[in-house]
């Protein structure tokens, strides 16, 4: 099975292609970089918006894409998630033109936007940013097609890791670490949230490319939620941190609910049916 990642040289899409090409899958990683792609991994270097004949012919007549491409994605207001609305759907809708038999597409819990409680893949949608906006577009556009080839939907929630490269608070506190900051400064932390890992998301987006049982909105989560304070509290004494948290610096953003979490049902039944059929 020959998967082709866009996006591969991402936070998220170097490690996915790491796990794939563990499994032993024949991977290939597009970007304009790969500077963070496993050096064992086949990389193409190309602007995926700039390819102008058949994409899939370009790449190899991969089976599957993973589409993690995306700018900005943790800056939920920028103007480049619209602007780039129209070229994500030409690409996913090319590659179903040619004939591509699966797309598994990242999408974003933020396409939700203000809900309490537990979100699963029935959940109303009425999001709130441009982040959220965009993707929840984009999703309801490529379904059109779904009746064609069989597509995956990723909704990812709250993504950690314990390195700096991670563009997200927690990556942003190991930075200020490593500068020698004494403090950080965030918002109330009260709100919970579902935690993902980096390693738990990129096993789930893999078991769930692998699979042919579901399709549709899966959601990549953990299934619980957990305060922000005590997620970065937990953090910071794990990795022995000095730096302290600095509450109420910030106000808590009003498109977030006081708890929100996924439900993992659907991920979990994949993840045990794969181990049971392979060992």
């Amino acid at each position: 099975m020959k998967i082709l990642i866009t996006g591969a040289n991402g936070y998220i899409g170097s490690k996915v292609a790491k796990k794939l090409y563990d499994l032993g899958y024949q991977v290939i990683a597009t970007d304009l970089d790969n500077s963070n792609i496993d050096s064992k991994i086949f990389f193409v270097k190309v602007d995926i918006f700039t390819i102008e004949n058949s994409i899939t012919t370009f790449f190899g007549n991969p089976d599957i894409c993973i589409h993690l491409a995306w700018r900005d994605g943790f800056l939920h207001n920028s103007v480049n998630h619209m602007a780039d609305l129209s070229k994500h759907f030409i690409f996913l809708n090319n590659l179903v033109n040619e004939g591509i038999k699966k797309l598994i597409v990242m999408g974003t819990m933020h396409e939700v936007g203000y809900y309490e409680g537990k979100i699963d893949n029935n959940t109303p949608t009425n999001p709130s940013t441009l982040y959220g906006i965009s993707k929840d577009s984009l999703r309801k556009s490529i379904f059109t097609r779904k009746d064609e080839v069989n597509i995956i939907w990723l909704r990812a929630f709250y993504i950690y890791g314990n390195d700096r490269s991670n563009p997200s608070v927690f990556g942003k506190i190991s930075m200020a670490e490593h500068k020698g900051d004494t403090t950080f400064p965030i918002n109330s932390g009260k709100n919970k949230y579902d935690f993902i890992s980096i390693e738990e998301l990129s096993e789930q987006i893999s078991f769930a490319t692998i699979q042919n049982k579901y399709f549709g909105i899966i959601n990549c989560c953990s299934g619980k939620s957990k305060s922000l304070s005590q997620m970065l509290e937990e953090y910071i004494q794990k990795n022995m941190f000095k730096i302290k948290l600095d509450y109420g610096k910030y106000p808590d953003r009003p498109y977030d609910s006081p708890e929100v979490f996924g439900d993992n049902t659907i991920i979990e039944t994949i993840i045990k049916e794969y181990k049971k059929w392979k060992y």
